[in-house]
């Protein structure tokens, strides 16, 4: 297995980047980690190289305000573009970026490629449970606009995520709604709820906003826009919520012994709730493994997209999508 990282991608790169490929490359040997990017940048991180860890020198880095479609085309030496031809000329399985999601979702589009049957991939990060479980999410923030058959397509894509990486049987797909009732909603969620109840899949119904977190299905379906608000939303709330328990807990001598005794317990709902456990979000539907990392993702969360990436290999997730569009 071969696993490009775009090196230079996200808030803390190259240094997050670098360790958590090393960490990667020691722990799995029969992977061959590529580290695409700038290798003087990269080399004061380098302290160590396994054998099983290569270098890909780059001259471009993608930056956060670029114009995704114009960074891409103009950019042709940038990090992440060079992960992606990779790809598409089959000198790496699967790619890992944390690095602008926009330019991501082009790379994947016009230097991956997008799957045959597949009109439009689908961005699916993990939306953490109370059941410590999670909920995979799509689309969170690929496609603001989106078709029933976008969201069919999702449905089917998720179901097989849950199933392949995360061994989960007969995953439970559920239809981002404003009501349970089969008729609530928009013209959009009106007209996908029948496409879903079509598809081999367990399909639950509608489900609320306020449900998600519950555990009440294990693949939430969704267009982008909504998607993108539902975790914005979680987020903020989860950041607000360990911001006055801090506050709280601070307040005096007797507060700050109970934070003490409560440490571990607090400690284990923050692991629940946070993003790098998870790795990264797939970005489904292309002809590749594509794996989008948290843009502040440290050298832990992008060990972790590694791990995610190689089990999603081993169960042969793209080419399972791939006969299950195309019907084989």
């Amino acid at each position: 297995m071969r696993i490009a990282i775009d090196a230079m991608g996200g808030d803390n790169a190259p240094q997050s980047t670098v360790e958590g490929a090393v960490a990667a490359a020691q722990e799995w040997k029969d992977t061959e980690i590529i580290l695409v990017g700038d290798q003087s940048r990269m080399a004061p991180f380098l302290k160590e190289r396994p054998s099983n860890l290569t270098l890909r020198h780059t001259s471009e880095i993608i930056e956060a305000e670029d114009e995704p479609v114009k960074a891409v085309r103009r950019k042709k030496d940038a990090s992440m573009v060079v992960a992606g031809r990779m790809i598409r000329e089959g000198e790496a399985e699967a790619m890992i970026s944390a690095g602008n999601t926009g330019a991501l979702m082009t790379t994947g589009l016009l230097v991956v490629g997008r799957m045959q049957g597949i009109e439009r991939p689908a961005l699916a990060p993990m939306i953490p449970t109370l059941d410590g479980k999670g909920v995979l999410a799509l689309d969170l923030g690929a496609n603001m606009d989106s078709k029933p058959e976008h969201l069919q397509q999702y449905a089917l894509m998720g179901s097989l995520y849950r199933e392949k990486v995360h061994g989960v049987s007969k995953p439970r797909v559920g239809l981002l709604n404003v009501g349970t009732e089969p008729g609530k909603g928009n013209e959009l969620t009106k007209h996908a709820y029948p496409l879903l109840e079509q598809l081999p899949i367990h399909f639950v119904g509608n489900v609320e906003a306020r449900d998600v977190m519950n555990g009440v299905c294990d693949v939430l379906v969704c267009d982008g826009f909504a998607g993108n608000i539902l975790l914005k939303s979680i987020e903020g709330t989860a950041g607000a919520l360990f911001s006055l328990l801090k506050e709280q807990f601070s307040q005096s001598l007797k507060t700050k012994l109970a934070a003490a005794m409560m440490m571990p317990q607090l400690k284990n709902l923050k692991s629940i709730m946070d993003y790098k456990e998870h790795g990264g979000a797939p970005l489904l539907g292309l002809s590749g493994l594509v794996v989008k990392s948290h843009g502040s993702a440290d050298g832990n969360a992008i060990k972790n997209a590694v791990r995610q990436a190689r089990v999603a290999m081993q169960n042969r997730l793209v080419e399972s999508i791939s006969n299950e569009i195309s019907g084989k």
